[in-house]
C-alpha cells in the first residue's frame, strides 16, 4: 500500500504506513551507497533541536500554539525511542546533510499531524518546511546537530577513558618493581620496569582525555541562530575620546 505525495519534481509514492514522506523516499532511491543510517546521537539532536526551535517559534508568536505543542509531543516520542525506525536516509548523501533533515522534519510533521487527526502526506494540517522547518536551513541544522551530537556523546568516551587510565595506573604500581629488558631500534636497551610502561601508557590516557574534555568546549557554540543573535544584540559602546579619559 502506498500514498501519493507531491513536490517541486512532481508525484511520488511513498509506502502508506511511513511517517516520512517524499523528499525521504527520493532520498533512499538516490542515495543506495553504504546502507549505513544515521547514529542515534545524530537523530536525538536533531530532534532536540526540532522541539527547541517549535518551543522558540511558539514564543516569538510566529507558530500557532496547537501545531507547536503537536511537534513537541512527537519530537518527545521520538526522544523516547519511538519511530527510529523511521530514520531511514543513508549517512552519504549529497547536499548539506539536506536529506537526514527533511527526514526529521517530515517524520515530525506527518507525527504531529496524525495526533491532530489529519493523514499522514497532507502536510495541510502540519507541514516539514513551513512548521517543523521553520526559521531554520539545513546549514545551521546539521552542523549544530553534529556538535550537540558529540557533547551528548563524548562524556562516556571521558568516563571509559579516565577508568582505562586507572587500569594501567594499578598496573604501574603493581608492577613497579618487575624488571624488562628496554626495546629501541629492534635492539636491546637500558632496562626499566614493567611499571614504568604501564605508567606511560596511563599518562598518555590522561593526557588524551583532558585534551577531549578541554576541546568539546569548542562545540558549545552552535551554528544555528547566531548570526540572528548577533544581529539583535546591541551594538558596543563606542570608545571614549583620549581627551575624556581620566
Amino acid at each position: 500500500m502506498t500514498r501519493l505525495e507531491r513536490d517541486p519534481l512532481g508525484e511520488h509514492s511513498v509506502p502508506a504506513d511511513a511517517y516520512y514522506g517524499i523528499h525521504t523516499q527520493r532520498a533512499l532511491e538516490n542515495f543506495q551507497i553504504s546502507g549505513l543510517r544515521a547514529p542515534d546521537e545524530l537523530v536525538t539532536a536533531t530532534i532536540l533541536i526540532k522541539k527547541a526551535a517549535a518551543e522558540a517559534n511558539m514564543a516569538a508568536g510566529r507558530l500557532s500554539p496547537e501545531i507547536g505543542r503537536a511537534i513537541i509531543a512527537a519530537a518527545d516520542e521520538i526522544l523516547a525511542g519511538q519511530l527510529r525506525d523511521q530514520f531511514r536516509v543513508d549517512v552519504y548523501q549529497a547536499g548539506a546533510g539536506t536529506s537526514h533533515n527533511m527526514n526529521a522534519n517530515e517524520v515530525l510533521a506527518n507525527r504531529a499531524a496524525e495526533m491532530l487527526g489529519a493523514p499522514k502526506g497532507s502536510y495541510s494540517t502540519v507541514h516539514p518546511n513551513d512548521h517543523v522547518n521553520m526559521s531554520q536551513s539545513t546549514n545551521d541544522v546539521f552542523p549544530t546537530a553534529i556538535r550537540i551530537a558529540l557533547l551528548l556523546d563524548h562524556g562516556l568516551l571521558v568516563q571509559s577513558a579516565r577508568q582505562l587510565e586507572a587500569a594501567l595506573d594499578s598496573k604501574a604500581h603493581e608492577f613497579a618493581g618487575l624488571l624488562k629488558v628496554g626495546r629501541t631500534h629492534l635492539q636491546d636497551a637500558v632496562p626499566m620496569t614493567v611499571g614504568a610502561a604501564f605508567g606511560g601508557y596511563a599518562a598518555c590516557i590522561e593526557r588524551a582525555a583532558h585534551s577531549l574534555e578541554v576541546t568539546s568546549e569548542q562545540l558549545t557554540e552552535l551554528n544555528l541562530g547566531e548570526a540572528e543573535a548577533r544581529k539583535q544584540a546591541p551594538p558596543p559602546e563606542p570608545n571614549p575620546p583620549e581627551s575624556e579619559v581620566q
